[in-house]
């Protein structure tokens, strides 16, 4: 019978063809998205209440914390996924960890990390047993799969000490220094030998998580707009935001799948570099829909934060994400200035349009005309490569 619910977990073919995402995997996105949600929502808070500094740090913070733990499991999953009863229950477990530290973001604006931590320890247990059983199921990967759960044994080890030694409260550089260990982990047990990753289901997976935080962004937006357009006489400036956030939102999709991501993905020393740099592309487009959302608290006078300092909110996120997605993903398709000069224009015209009257209309304006220059690029690119 436990056999019968077991199956040994051996390393999946990293060259499996048709290779797609999984429901159980599609379900941990959308839980681990509740908790992104739950960030963007505080981020527009503070701003909305004027503590714009306290905002942003924590927001990064606690969106690392977020995505850390995502990151972690998926590419876990695309080397080891037997989907045998004992991996569903650990996901599960994983899952619910990641509940818990949804409702650990809001307190970690207030510098409570306690249940942070304690749904990062839930997530630990179910993926350090993940590596146990990879351990024992991938003789040619033991070294590696043992060295990931020590590392994050330990780590976690770590996290907890200081929890208890600050009362909860971690200050901002004992985080830091415990981050840079979280990004040791993967870094020193790959050394002893590469897991078996599979590219395009890498590829696949960032992308489906950035449709879902593209979509918890509009979503917020749009409570956010039903609200203020209910108020007597809403402000007419509502209607720039609703069409800047329809450019941004919907140029960001497009020129995230311009190209194919997973033909670029060749080994860990360019995995490294895009599958972190997309902290910064999935941090800064919630933090969009938290910007547009302090738009619409200024332009109804609830926010207590002025024109140049909401708008900032819109502008930066837009060029932060814009300068990532072409370091993690578009110059590696093409470095050349065809890529590198829209790209770097429009993240000068975001950074710009920061001190002009309605800037989130400017700013989707120029994501529209940056995604009309992708679009002339990728299309001739395609035509070349047809034989004849």
């Amino acid at each position: 019978m436990i056999a019968s619910l077991v199956r040994p977990l051996g390393p999946r073919d990293p060259h499996e063809q048709h290779r797609v995402a999984s429901p159980l995997e599609l379900f941990t996105d959308l839980c681990y998205v509740v908790a992104i949600a739950q960030g963007a929502l505080t981020l527009e808070h503070e701003i909305a209440h004027g503590h714009v500094a306290n905002g942003l740090i924590w927001f990064a913070a606690s969106f690392f914390a977020i995505f850390w733990a995502w990151l972690n499991f998926v590419w876990f999953n695309s080397a080891y996924d037997p989907d045998d009863t004992i991996h569903r229950v650990l996901t599960l477990l994983q899952i619910f960890g990641s509940l818990v530290l949804a409702a650990g973001v809001p307190p970690m604006f207030e510098h409570d990390f306690t249940l942070g931590v304690v749904g990062y320890v839930i997530m630990r247990v179910g993926l350090v047993l993940m590596w146990l059983r990879a351990a024992a199921g991938h003789p040619e990967r033991r070294a590696t799969a043992l060295r990931y759960a020590r590392g994050l044994v330990a780590v976690q080890i770590g996290w907890v000490v200081a929890l208890l030694a600050t009362s909860g409260d971690i200050p901002i550089g004992l985080f830091v220094v415990l981050v840079v260990l979280d990004f040791a982990v993967p870094v020193w047990a790959e050394a002893a030998g590469t897991t078996p990753w599979h590219p395009h289901h890498i590829a696949e997976r960032y992308g489906l998580f950035f449709i879902i935080v593209l979509g918890e962004t509009i979503l917020s937006v749009t409570i956010a707009l039903q609200n203020a357009f209910a108020e007597e006489d809403p402000p007419f400036e509502l209607w720039y935001v609703v069409i800047g956030g329809v450019l941004v939102t919907f140029s960001a999709w497009w020129l995230y799948f311009a190209r194919e991501n997973g033909d670029i993905l060749t080994g860990n020393d360019v995995g490294y570099v895009w599958g972190f740099g997309h902290y910064v592309i999935f941090g800064a487009t919630a933090a969009v829909g938290a910007g547009l959302s302090a738009r619409i608290a200024f332009y109804g006078h609830h926010a207590e934060v002025g024109d140049v300092v909401s708008s900032a909110f819109v502008t930066g996120p837009v060029a932060a994400a814009l300068a990532a997605l072409w370091i993690v993903n578009v110059r590696l398709h093409d470095a050349s200035i065809r890529t590198a000069g829209p790209f770097g224009a429009a993240i000068a015209g975001c950074v710009a349009v920061t001190f002009v009257p309605v800037s989130e209309l400017w700013v989707g304006l120029i994501c529209a005309a940056l995604l009309a220059i992708e679009v002339r690029l990728t299309s001739r690119d395609a035509d070349d490569a047809v034989p004849g």
